[in-house]
Parts: structure tokens; sequence; C-alpha cells
């Protein structure tokens, strides 16, 4: 159930409902947006329709609308859109296409330079690379640990680019979150509930990726685990489910993002190195993206992919990713969106 309070409700007023939401041994989770705020609540038992009219007469409450999806908080109804900004200005949400740009994994310090600036000189506004590699093979690179997360800081504050990285475990939340603008929970910790508890504890903006195997409604009640503990800036990444078919990595499920519009007011950005793996589709299926309605992109950037340790075979060069960065902002603009700033003006700059 959802109850949504009018715009000039006033604190006490929102207080006094979630009093009484606890004085019925319910859940209240207050979204306060740009307009309105919002109070979720969870754990109704008993009749929804009855409690629905008596929540309604409480002052300052404009309506409350009975929820029957399983992901409350994530889902559209009662709310129509979320913006989550990071440290640095990056965007998710609204007009804005957001470019998360960088190597899969961080290997050393002129690598991620090199990248940081290439990438920031071709539009994008997000730093991407990895300190903490999980690989199918432990004997596969593993990442640098706390040294990458140093490098990833350094190199985005030196480019002005907000940071995105992923966390892999509970235990090393609290040392991500000294360097990271962005926590980002891969496919294979999509259903980590510890995990998803912790980042959600963070308060610190999260970009959660689809598992490999996971309908859109495990993914949602993903989310739904961030949200109850307390973090509502929470970004959705597309990046391709397993399939039967062997000619591309996953299958990118462009589909995916028009139906989560559908149902979730949540951010919904793409990731198409890891939707095909490889590097020639990636630009058709970032195009297809933005024009489905993404939010956003994750794309893997490599100075040398040809040398990378990591995921080389499905990352552009630098070049290739500044062409890239042009078709987008042409399809960005025919379908009403705008990127981070213009290429022109990053060249300038």
């Amino acid at each position: 159930m959802i109850i949504v309070m009018r715009t000039d409700a006033s604190d006490e007023e929102i207080a006094a409902v979630t009093e009484h939401l606890s004085a019925r041994t319910l859940t209240a989770h207050v979204s306060r947006g740009s307009e309105r705020t919002i109070v979720g609540v969870v754990g109704i038992t008993q009749d929804k329709d009855t409690l629905a009219a008596q929540f309604s007469q409480l002052q300052g409450v404009e309506s409350v609308i009975p929820i029957s999806r399983s992901f409350k908080l994530v889902s559209r109804e009662g709310r129509t859109q979320t913006t989550v900004r990071l440290a640095g200005g990056a965007i998710f949400g609204g007009n804005e296409i957001a470019i998360c740009a960088g190597p899969c994994s961080v290997e050393s310090r002129p690598q991620l330079m090199g990248a940081a600036e290439a990438v920031r000189k071709a539009g994008a506004n997000v730093l991407r690379g990895g300190a903490f590699k999980p690989r199918t093979s432990p004997y596969a690179f593993q990442g640098l640990g706390e040294e990458g997360l140093k490098l990833l800081r350094e190199a985005a504050d030196r480019s002005g680019l907000s940071v995105v990285t992923e966390v892999l475990d509970v235990r090393d939340v609290e040392v991500v979150l000294r360097y990271a603008d962005m926590l980002q929970i891969g496919a294979r910790n999509m259903q980590n509930f510890g995990l998803l508890r912790a980042v959600g504890e963070a308060r610190v903006p999260v970009l959660l990726k689809r598992g490999i195997s996971a309908t859109i409604e495990e993914w949602l009640m993903a989310a739904e685990y961030i949200f109850v503990a307390g973090n509502h800036d929470v970004v959705l990444c597309e990046r391709g489910i397993r399939s039967f078919d062997s000619h591309t990595r996953n299958l990118l499920d462009i589909s995916a993002v028009p139906l989560l519009h559908h149902l979730t007011h949540l951010p919904v950005v793409v990731d198409p190195s890891h939707g095909t793996g490889v590097r020639d589709f990636v630009g058709p299926m970032s195009l297809a993206a933005v024009a489905a309605g993404a939010d956003g992109l994750l794309i893997e950037v490599h100075p040398n992919p040809a040398a990378a340790l990591c995921d080389g075979p499905q990352s552009l060069n630098p070049a290739a990713f500044e062409e890239l960065m042009r078709a987008v902002e042409g399809v960005a603009t025919a379908v009403g969106r705008r990127m981070p700033y213009s290429r022109v003006a990053a060249a300038a700059g």
C-alpha cells in the first residue's frame, strides 16, 4: 500500500501518519520527492480496503493506493519518476542519458588514467572500473583491490567524473564507500540478500545488475530489499541473460527497458558490453537501448583492448567509443533526450 501525501503536508502530518502505522505494527518507508512525499506501507495482512479507507482520513493524506504487486516500494503505482544523482553531478533519470564508461578492471595507473581522459573527452560523465573482480576461474585476474579503488578515485577527480564500481562482499562495503560515488551489485550477487541489505544501509546510490537467469520480478524484488533497508537511490542495469545460443555472450533483453518503465519508477540503464560480449555489437545495441528509453549506458572502454586482462573482446578503444558517442547523441536527440554535455564542449574543455 502507498500513502500519497498532499503537496502542502507538514512534517507533523507526515509524522502522524507514520506513528499511526507503527501503532498497527506496520512498517512505514518515507520517500520525500521534490513535489510530494510518499509513504510505503509494508506488513499488511488484514483487509486492505478497510485500512485504505481509514488511512485516507488522516490529516495531510491526498490518496491511498493499494498495491497487489510483491514489489511495493519500487512499483510505479503511487510514484511517477525517480531521479538518482551522484556526487560529481551525474544524473540517472529525466531527460539526460548517463554515460558510464571505462575498463572492465583497473590494471595499472597509466591504463586507467588514459581511459578516464578518453571517455571524458568523448562525453562520458561516470567512470566505471572493477577493483574487485568476480571471475569464473579462480586463476583469472581478480583485480587490484583497494589500490584499484584509489586509482579510480584519482582518475575520476582528475577528469571530473563520478565513480561506479562493484562491491562483492558485505565486508568490502565500508572500504568501497571511501572511494565510490555509486556501488554496483553485479549479476552474480543480485540475490545476495545480505549484500543487498548492506548497500541499502549505506545510503549511497546503487547500480543493480540483473542476474544471468533472473526474471523481471526477481530483479525488482532484489531492488525492494535495498529499498526496505532504507536506500531509495537505486538504478537498474540490464546486462543480458543466459541463453542457449552461443553466438553472443548473453541475450540482451532490450524489451526489459520499456517493461521496467511500465512497472517501476526506477531509472534503467543498459550494459551492451556484457549483454553481447562482442565488440562489433556494442554500438548497435547502445543505439537500440537509447531508442527504447534507457536512462543510461554502461560501456567498457580500454586504451588497448588486445592487451586487456579482462573482457578485451567486448571492449571498445577510445576512437571507437568517441564515434559511438556521436551516434548515441543523434539517437538521443531524435527521441527527445540529451547527453550529459555535448562532445564539442567536452573536446574544447
